[in-house]
């Protein structure tokens, strides 16, 4: 068995990639999403990619996946009904949360209700202290009156929050047990299992999030896992995490608020692959898909990691890759607002019925709609020709936008491009320049099956001078589930001051966590020769709000490092952040990470062809009209390449399209693009 296989499903394509381990060979396929069931288009794309490249099922070892089922049940509020155990007197703790404004200048704009309603939300006479003492035990009447209040609400999911749970969850784990013996089928959260990590609000949040999105999960995986268990068998399958790591099925289950960033959280992983196969370490990454543009910002190799976002207007509180959306896709909606301007997205026609170029029954306008208009998408068709592209259905759609604003089908095409471009620039200035990164000492990594049609018009505005789009760019989040290692976040809190002496305390704490990850390497199957770990801590000033993440790269369970080194890593990352850090304020640790990883040992998954020289330009298949700029009123006549002709060592001058299965990308006058040895193309921004 020599096959592994990544699957993204995204809001209009279902993405495949499979690599060959014993020969390095790769597979790629694309198929139309299936909202309403995801597995259908999982099979439908397997069975084909399997006919297509001659992969035998039972050769396929190993099933990554990338998934959306809990991110859309939550935008969507398709989730289950869920009940609230709490500390009594914490009842409204939800309702209350943070007292922030979603919108600092809105006076109407409100934070989204709470999954939990306040009749649901049961209190139990029990405390717990803020060092881990047990004050006061739940009593066994108080239990089972709680029981039966929760059995009588009919719902489907319980979260079990208590305070102070994150220092002794003996409470919580009493009553998450007697719940779930007392209703046989109840799908129950309890937060110290979810995240033990201090801050009642997120942690309360974070684990109703994960009860509401259990059902649901739990159907779609239990579905899934019996599908391909009659087709692939063999197959070991591991679902992607918002952290950039693989975690069993099993697991996946249990905490699905760990994937609601899954997909987006694979593509910044096959980014950094792409990128340092290349030699690139700092790169920004953006993933223009059919829905929503992702941003993310590598250096030295390593994504950023956030522990504390919003999603869907809850804030979570869980390790995940610091990844910033936009509703800027290939299917964005382009809409006249109140004052007559013109705007693109959020909202998108998504995968059906689509953009109106889809020929699917889509008639509102959209961003690949005006790409058709401009002559940037093959008007034979994507996929290889088998999606044809309607040019009349696209040019209608654009005319419902363009004569209210009184333009032309194609200036306003045009304009419809350059404001999906200038969303996406506000995005990556958001992950860059507002945390004190230039965007111009960056590279632009380009993907997803929309990005490479507005890439370097990106690049252009931000200052960027290299735009790189990885050889299969439409694939790169599936191709980031198949490098992706198996991994596990845990997290201890515990307030210590920062001096030589109490340092000792962290030992305890690191041990206990060890033991924990041991379990987890064995529950997961890991062999001890794949196994690794890393170790941070949350730091701050005494009588801040908020902490700093400080990785500490050379420490081992057994061995911390001092306490005038731990001050001096965090002062710097302070003044990294903040530009200013006070030496002579007193630091403390918040929380302790231990990190495990199960090692994927795996060769180089795409061919390398060397060049020492460069190769003259390739032919073209064709020329084509294309639009760039208004100003000139007419298009320009532009060659048409193959992207799988394109050889290393070969460039091109811009103007330009080169097309391929999975995306487009295009050249704007004057821009260069070279094929380097690993087929990236690879573009000096004029």
């Amino acid at each position: 068995m020599t096959w592994t296989v990544g699957v993204d499903v995204g809001g209009s394509f279902t993405d495949f990639f499979a690599v060959n381990e014993h020969d390095g060979r790769t597979a790629v396929h694309k198929v139309l999403s299936t909202p309403q069931n995801p597995a259908q288009a999982i099979i439908q794309g397997l069975r084909e990619m399997c006919d297509d490249h001659g992969i035998a099922t039972h050769a396929i070892s190993r099933f990554s996946h990338g998934t959306t089922v809990g991110t859309n049940a939550l935008i969507q509020r398709k989730g289950a009904r869920v009940a609230l155990v709490t500390t009594s007197g914490f009842r409204d703790l939800l309702e209350i949360g943070r007292q922030t404004r979603p919108s600092i200048f809105s006076l109407q704009l409100d934070h989204p209700a709470p999954l939990v309603p306040r009749g649901l939300c049961f209190e139990l006479d029990e405390r717990t202290g803020p060092g881990g003492e047990i004050v006061r035990s739940p009593s066994d009447v108080g239990i089972l009156e709680t029981i039966d209040r929760v059995r009588e609400s009919g719902v489907d999911a319980c979260a079990v929050c208590f305070l102070f749970s994150f220092a002794a969850d003996s409470n919580e784990r009493r009553i998450a047990a007697a719940l779930r013996k007392g209703i046989p089928g109840l799908y129950v959260s309890r937060s110290s299992d979810i995240y033990p990590e201090i801050r009642e609000f997120e942690r309360f949040s974070t684990t109703v999030l994960n009860a509401y999105l259990q059902p649901v999960f739990d159907e779609y995986l239990t579905t899934l896992e019996s599908v391909l268990g009659e087709i692939i068998p063999s197959a070991a399958i591991g679902i992607n995490q918002s952290n950039g790591g693989l975690t069993s099925i099993g697991t996946g289950r249990d905490y699905p608020v760990r994937t609601i960033l899954s997909g987006p959280a694979a593509g910044v992983l096959g980014s950094i692959h792409v990128a340092l196969e290349s030699s690139y370490k700092n790169v920004i990454t953006l993933d223009m898909g059919g829905t929503s543009a992702d941003v993310g910002l590598v250096r030295e190799g390593e994504a950023d990691l956030s522990t504390s976002r919003d999603v869907a207007g809850f804030p979570v509180r869980l390790p995940m890759i610091d990844i910033h959306t936009v509703g800027a896709g290939g299917g964005s909606v382009a809409w006249i607002d109140r004052d007559g301007l013109l705007k693109v997205g959020p909202r998108s026609a998504g995968a059906d019925p689509g953009p109106a170029c889809y020929g699917r029954g889509g008639v509102e306008p959209t961003v690949s709609d005006a790409n058709a208009v401009l002559g940037r998408l093959d008007p034979s068709g994507l996929l290889g020709g088998k999606m044809k592209i309607d040019l009349d259905a696209a040019r209608n759609a654009i005319r419902l936008v363009a004569e209210p604003i009184g333009h032309s089908v194609e200036a306003t095409a045009l304009g419809i491009s350059d404001i999906v471009v200038a969303n996406m620039v506000r995005a990556v200035r958001r992950i860059s320049v507002e945390r004190g990164y230039d965007p111009r000492d960056y590279t632009l990594m380009s993907f997803g099956g929309a990005g490479g049609l507005h890439a370097v018009e990106v690049g252009r505005m931000l200052g960027i001078r290299k735009v790189v789009v990885p050889h299969s760019p439409g694939i790169l989040c599936a191709m980031g589930l198949v490098v992706a290692d198996m991994k596990e976040d845990l997290v201890r809190s515990t307030r210590l001051p920062v001096t030589d002496g109490n340092l000792e305390s962290l030992r305890p704490v690191l041990e206990g966590l060890a033991k924990d990850l041991d379990d987890w390497f064995e529950a997961e199957r890991i062999p001890g020769c794949d196994r690794d770990c890393q170790i941070a801590l949350d730091m701050r000033f005494v009588g801040q709000n908020h902490e700093l993440r400080v990785p500490l790269p050379d420490a081992s369970v057994d061995s911390a490092p001092s306490g005038s080194r731990l001050t001096d890593m965090f002062l710097t990352e302070h003044r990294r952040c903040y530009g200013y850090a006070n030496a002579d304020d007193r630091i403390e640790i918040i929380n302790v990470r231990l990190t495990g990883f199960g090692r994927r040992r795996r060769d180089s998954s795409r061919e390398r062809k060397r060049s020492n020289r460069e190769l003259k330009c390739p032919r073209p298949v064709t020329v084509r009209p294309v639009l760039f700029d208004i100003a000139t009123d007419t298009p320009a006549d532009t060659p048409v390449f193959d992207r799988e002709v394109l050889e290393p060592g070969q460039w091109l001058r811009g103007p330009a399209v080169v097309r391929q299965l999975d995306s487009t990308t295009i050249l704007g006058p004057g821009d260069i693009l070279l094929v380097d040895e690993h087929r990236n193309l690879v573009i000096d921004v004029s």
